[in-house]
């Protein structure tokens, strides 16, 4: 018997009390787990940050008062002098910034864009159990293709309302109909022998900044 008998004979098996007339999203039950083990929603945005940095992302924590100077600290460590901004982007979030702000254009080309130093960009959802974080071409998103080309990605997560414990939740907030990334880690791949090589296939650095509280809270 070959693997392929074998496997359509499981799939027989499996649906033989299933009546043929059944739609084929009924035919099995979908009870799976809707995340894994019981968190707190501190404990949920801790998982995030050590699954980001096993991803081999880094990952800074700050208040939303102190995210512009975080910010220009980040781009002037990394010597960015140009700087990929989203149209929706909060004008705030760079306001410390020393690096010239390049828009997102349509017209843009890939070899414009890779000359680009960094890209930031906010986030649609990010998933804790798997590290992962979903942009979904909104404003403050821009284009997929401008946090693939760029060699360094700054990307804001705002804690605890766009991290969720598993993929399911996170699902439950996406639109499928939208242009949807996944991002775990920075851009890598490994060939035969497991040789390890970042930035085939998109940005070589990714930092991820897990920005709490709102600015207008500072002072108060």
């Amino acid at each position: 018997m070959s693997s392929r008998e074998r496997i359509l004979g499981r799939v027989r098996r499996a649906l033989a009390d299933v009546q043929d007339d059944t739609p084929y999203e009924q035919a099995v039950p979908r009870d799976y787990l809707r995340e894994h083990g019981d968190r707190s929603v501190e404990q949920t945005v801790d998982l995030l940050a050590e699954n980001l940095a096993d991803y081999r992302a880094i990952v800074h924590r700050c208040t939303a008062a102190d995210l512009p100077a975080t910010i220009a600290g980040m781009l002037a460590a990394r010597g960015a002098k140009t700087v990929l901004v989203p149209p929706g982007l909060d004008p705030q979030w760079l306001a410390a910034a020393e690096a010239e702000r390049v828009p997102d254009r349509a017209e843009s080309s890939p070899h414009e864009l890779d000359r680009v130093d960094s890209v930031i960009t906010a986030c649609a959802v990010a998933v804790a159990e798997t590290g992962t974080i979903v942009l979904d071409g909104s404003p403050d998103q821009g284009r997929r293709r401008i946090t693939l080309v760029p060699d360094h990605h700054v990307c804001v997560v705002r804690v605890p309302e766009q991290v969720v414990s598993s993929i399911p939740q996170a699902l439950e907030r996406l639109d499928p109909a939208r242009p949807l990334t996944w991002i775990s880690g920075p851009s890598a791949t490994s060939d035969i022998e497991l040789d390890r090589v970042e930035g085939v296939h998109g940005p070589r650095i990714l930092e991820v900044v897990l920005v709490s509280g709102r600015a207008s809270d500072a002072g108060s």
